[in-house]
């Protein structure tokens, strides 16, 4: 299987299938619910060329893949033996997350497994919306007709799959919470609601007690609360009755139980509370449009980073049903076309083979909405290609806010958004202002990210870059994770014999010079380099742990023993995919030989850094 090395690395590397509570997966990332989230090994996955970034957020271990996240998410359930009808864990043996931590899990293992099909239908529902402004076709046409039924059928009976998204992440029967959830769809109940707001109306009763009909076709909160109640009520019934009954009183218990009592309760509280939520975001987005744009261009992508957005979806799908528009989405386009824009400045402006075909493909899967290749691997890491990426968000965001835009259908914030902000009477100012913000907000970055967003220090790849070091510092020869000496997985180095340092895991494949110096020493394997600064510092970079192994087959020396070097001058080079793929460790110690003949040596770096950055510094007295 073509993920079957990197399923089996994610797997080992999340303690096993025995720490596994529950697995699914978004748009680019998998989420683990983990017994034991100390028993993961977040830095080793992130030292994974196939993994963007690894993120612990709102009880979540979050494993950024990229666009064959579903791929790599089978995989890893086949690596597994995980199967629809494999029991996890409970998750009373995990830690327990916080509220807010709980409420996110709920969310995104409720709207992830169809977020896919969710996100098409708007985009479907937009592309017809620009058709008809086009005259390309007309709302009587069968062709139309057709196209809009694909699109709006998840919207119709979305209480239908929600009712079986929620039911399995519940842990009831999703079949039976799904059944709940298309009584609330059943033409009998829209007759009944549509009926009830004729003139002069009766008002219908369930055993005496009146009824108040609702329309809850595309409706979220209600369903939701339904399957929770339904899942409580199985977990009972399964408890109690016996064992030769309840495979068919418990589904009727919840049916005869769980629907009425929506309809008499549960509906009419859920969609009082929609509405309320609905009518308070309007208040609040009323007050100041610009501010609330501005606020979402800025934050939106910091929320991505730890998979908090996923607070916001219900929100911006529960507007979409109470008032038919959603202004949440426009002012989140300019904060993901902001990142596209940087990443393509980072594009023309680097000098470094890899790194540019990185930023290209980052720019073109952030046009779709899929800005984690941006932002991890290349923006975040360059800090001011992200930071002008948020700023120029904020920008278009407040415009955008300003002009009142809005999407009809939903879809997460991509080009094809800009065929959702469409209105129904046609092309208006709204959209317009839509488009300049998305536009103001890419260029704006990609302008400041030009100019000023790489600054003056190594660029690993085959050009030179000076850098100015102090005698006292020590610059970092490649970029990825630190990692402390003593972590290294290796004894003589970890123990300190060799010298004080640190070790980086590699992101690239390029050592740099740290400082100004001469070659000293240049293994034959090639997987190791001695360097001597101008100062005195004699250092040590030995690429990867009993890499010597491999007799040099990995390794390019672009140096000689005895070569005078500058800081930022290419080293080495090393082929990281071979090296893992021979079973060898990437930990790359960074040592000072001769620190004995120094006060003390402190790492100044945090958990990540760039090549070129400061790594180290040495006191002398």
């Amino acid at each position: 299987m073509k993920y079957q090395t990197l399923a089996k690395d994610i797997l080992s590397h999340v303690g096993g299938r025995e720490n596994i509570v529950s697995l699914v997966h978004c748009a680019t990332r998998l989420r683990f619910r983990l017994k034991d989230n100390k028993k993961a090994d977040a830095e080793s996955l992130k030292a994974n060329q196939d993994v963007i970034m690894v993120v612990e957020s709102g009880g979540q271990f979050q494993v950024v893949i990229g666009n064959h996240v579903s791929d790599v998410w089978q995989a890893v359930r086949n690596e597994a033996g995980l199967t629809e009808d494999t029991p996890t864990a409970g998750e009373e043996q995990g830690d327990k997350p916080n509220l807010l931590g709980r409420l996110i899990d709920i969310v995104s293992g409720i709207f992830t497994p169809f977020i896919g099909i969710l996100a098409a239908s708007g985009i479907l529902k937009g592309l017809l919306a620009l058709a008809v402004v086009c005259h390309w076709l007309t709302i009587d046409s069968g062709t139309y007709k057709i196209w809009f039924a694909a699109s709006d059928a998840l919207f119709f009976f979305f209480p239908m799959v929600l009712g079986y998204t929620a039911g399995k992440k519940f842990g009831g029967n999703p079949f039976i919470t799904m059944v709940i959830g298309g009584a609330l769809t059943h033409p009998l109940m829209l007759q009944s609601f549509e009926a009830s707001q004729l003139p002069g109306a009766t008002v219908d009763a369930f055993l005496t007690i009146p009824v108040t009909w609702f329309n809850y076709s595309a409706s979220v909160i209600p369903v939701i609360l339904a399957a929770w109640v339904s899942c409580w009520l199985e977990k009972q019934g399964n408890k109690y009755l016996p064992s030769s009954v309840k495979n068919f009183f418990t589904p009727l218990i919840c049916l005869a139980v769980t629907v009425p009592l929506t309809f008499l309760a549960i509906g009419p509280v859920a969609t009082w509370l929609s509405q309320l939520l609905a009518g308070g975001y309007q208040i609040i987005y009323g007050v100041a449009p610009w501010l609330a744009g501005a606020a979402m261009g800025a934050v939106w992508q910091v929320c991505v980073i730890f998979g908090l957005h996923w607070g916001l979806v219900p929100l911006m799908i529960n507007n979409l049903s109470v008032l038919g528009q959603d202004s949440m989405v426009p002012m989140l386009l300019p904060a993901v076309m902001g990142q596209v824009g940087a990443a393509f400045g980072v594009f023309l402006r680097t000098r470094d083979p890899r790194q540019k075909v990185l930023a290209g493909s980052s720019a073109t899967a952030g046009i779709f909405g899929i800005t984690e290749p941006a932002v991890y691997g290349v923006n975040l890491p360059l800090r001011r290609p992200f930071i002008f990426g948020c700023i120029a968000g904020a920008v278009g965001g407040a415009i955008v806010g300003f002009s009142n835009s809005h999407v009809y259908s939903f879809g997460f914030a991509n080009i094809f958004t800009l065929a959702q902000m469409i209105p129904p009477g046609g092309v208006d100012a709204t959209l317009w202002g839509g488009i300049l913000g998305t536009l103001v907000a890419m260029v704006l970055s990609f302008i400041l990210t030009l100019v000023a967003g790489m600054p003056a220090r190594a660029v690993t790849g085959s050009s030179t870059v000076k850098l100015v070091v102090g005698e006292n510092e020590i610059y970092a020869p490649m970029s990825g994770t630190v990692l402390a000496l003593d972590q290294v997985p290796d004894r003589t180095f970890a123990s300190g014999l060799l010298g004080e340092g640190v070790a980086i895991i590699p992101s690239g494949t390029t050592v740099i010079a740290p400082f100004a110096g001469e070659v000293a020493s240049l293994f034959q394997t090639r997987h190791a380099i001695g360097l001597l600064s101008e100062s005195g510092i004699e250092l040590l970079i030995h690429v990867g742990i009993d890499t010597v192994k491999l007799n040099g087959e990995p390794f390019i020396a672009h140096v000689n023993v005895g070569d005078k070097v500058q800081a930022g001058d290419v080293l080495l080079e090393f082929d990281r995919q071979a090296i893992l793929a021979a079973g060898y460790d990437l930990a790359t110690p960074i040592i000072i030989s001769n620190s004995d003949s120094y006060h003390g040596v402190t790492t100044v770096a945090g958990t990540a850094v760039d090549a070129g950055m400061p790594l180290l510094t040495v006191s002398r007295d």
